[in-house]
């Protein structure tokens, strides 16, 4: 057995934003400290962190004096360059690992991924270069979604296409960018589950839940999902076998489609804490910070179990200034993320809104 890391050690989190503002916290209260490094001085996970490391990711002296300093390193965003990654490891142990990263850093490598397991996603191709465009339009067919295969989040690099006429302007908004042509599909609903896999190998999910977006930015997470019984089994044995066969240490998210005839289709996965994970806080003895905190450093999981029903709410932009009538609402739970300037599209907070429930799991 793994002897866990002592109540004193240092995590140190690469990204600075609100997941990792709330993973420190979570870490606080099991009695770790964190580093935090991140490119920008005013991050807000560096408000609640003990150190930090304001340098670009790419500085690789900069990375080994962070890594020496710690006793284990994660991350809260994927977008971490492999070099960097690959420096750090040499120094510390990583969780999850850099090969695991590796899987959900770019959409070609991970839909490939999950095909492979058997586990079914959306018609796909690849688009490496221009006369890769029909092609892999003949596979997914109209309409179709141009995403690039690395570094886009919340609807940032994709755009829809509706006909092959429209393929070269796709590929020119996107900067020509390697990428990924999905096919539409008609589904029921958009579900995720996320999952925690323990350094022992044992896992815990939560229970499968309902996401709504706007914008293609996660507006609305109901806890739990309205799906079948026998769908939501479905889709934490699907989140299982994804963990299990990337051997990660720490947290997945994996986000589904729920189809009309039953079916649940792989969408994306995220091996970090998740916004559709954000009514743990409140609504479960142990939330997905405090899971992702024991299983990177090493201790047990706890019982993923829910005391309450739960609608997180994301507030986008200035929707967080709403924040005074917010803290009165009964049985809601409001958490802002330190953010000074509210944008459009910008995450700036999130409310979780309570309902009893009867036999929770």
């Amino acid at each position: 057995m793994t002897s866990p890391l002592p109540p004193g050690a240092t995590i140190g989190i690469l990204g600075g934003g609100q997941l990792g503002r709330m993973a420190a916290l979570a870490a606080s209260d099991l009695g770790y400290k964190c580093h935090i490094f991140s490119p920008d001085a005013d991050a807000p996970a560096k408000e609640v962190s003990g150190a930090q490391t304001t340098a670009p990711y790419e500085d690789l002296d900069a990375a080994r004096k962070f890594a020496q300093s710690v006793d284990v390193v994660t991350f809260e965003f994927e977008n971490v360059p492999d070099d960097v990654l690959a420096v750090i490891s040499e120094l510390s142990p990583v969780r999850p690992s850099a090969e695991a990263l590796h899987v959900s850093q770019d959409r070609q490598t991970e839909k490939a991924f999950i095909n492979r397991l058997g586990i079914s996603t959306a018609p796909w191709a690849p688009v490496l270069e221009q006369s890769d465009l029909s092609t892999a339009a003949a596979q997914t067919g109209f309409p179709a979604i141009l995403k690039t295969a690395r570094l886009g989040y919340d609807g940032k690099g994709q755009v829809r296409v509706d006909a092959k006429s429209d393929l070269m302007a796709a590929w020119t908004s996107i900067g020509k960018m390697p990428s990924v042509l999905e096919g539409f599909v008609d589904f029921e609903r958009e579900i995720s589950v996320i999952v925690a896999r323990s350094v022992e190998s044992k896992t815990e999910s939560y229970v499968p839940v309902d996401n709504v977006h706007k914008d293609h930015i996660l507006y609305s997470t109901s806890a739990p999902s309205s799906v079948s019984e026998e769908i939501g089994e479905k889709a934490k044995q699907i989140a299982d076998k994804i963990v299990t066969a990337l051997n990660l240490v720490g947290l997945l998210a994996v986000e589904m489609f729920v189809m009309r005839d039953g079916s649940v289709l792989v969408n994306e996965i995220a091996p970090r804490p998740h916004n559709s994970g954000h009514w743990t806080m409140d609504a479960c003895a142990a939330s997905q910070f405090e899971q992702f905190i024991r299983a990177v450093v090493g201790l047990p999981l706890r019982d993923p179990s829910r005391h309450s029903n739960a609608v997180m709410t994301n507030l986008i932009g200035y929707e967080a200034d709403r924040w005074k009538d917010l803290a009165g609402e009964a049985s809601t739970c409001l958490h802002l993320y330190g953010k000074a300037n509210a944008l459009p599209g910008r995450k700036m907070g999130h409310v979780t809104r309570l309902f009893p429930a009867k036999g929770c799991t």
